[in-house]
């Protein structure tokens, strides 16, 4: 009964989109940590095919089958979580030291990341509050 409850509804692709949104912060920190190492290359995965996966895997639950987003080369979806098998990024212009640094990039990478985060959030903190209302039986 209890498992019916927590795979109901946008559960399910929130928690999806809090796994990749950490993940990716994890990337996104590596990138601004090392952004002054000498040869070091960002490395980042792509969001528009995390976004079309999940999107193919909601389509795919409304019309009657399970909720069940299919693996990338980048996105591994697990039973418990999300892995990531991020590529080098950037333009290849490299500075004089081997580094491919744009920061300005970065932080709008991580200023985008922390939205769509506190999006998803904000979102199953909201199921999770109107399933309590409802097991409470309160208005």
């Amino acid at each position: 009964m209890i498992h019916g409850l927590t795979d109901s509804g946008a559960i399910p692709a929130l928690e999806r989109m809090v796994q990749f949104a950490a993940g990716r912060q994890e990337l996104i920190a590596n990138n601004i940590a090392n952004a002054s190492t000498p040869g070091f290359r960002p490395a980042d995965v792509s969001v528009a095919d995390f976004q079309r996966q999940l999107g193919e895997a909601i389509d795919a639950r409304r019309s009657g089958e399970g909720f069940a987003p299919e693996s990338s080369r980048e996105v591994t979806f697990l039973d418990d979580g999300v892995a990531l098998a991020p590529r080098p990024i950037g333009d290849n212009l490299l500075f004089h030291d081997g580094n491919d640094r744009n920061l300005e990039h970065l932080m709008q990478d991580l200023s985008e990341n922390f939205l769509a985060f506190r999006f998803a959030t904000t979102m199953l903190r909201n199921h999770f509050g109107l399933l309590n209302t409802a097991i409470r039986g309160r208005l």
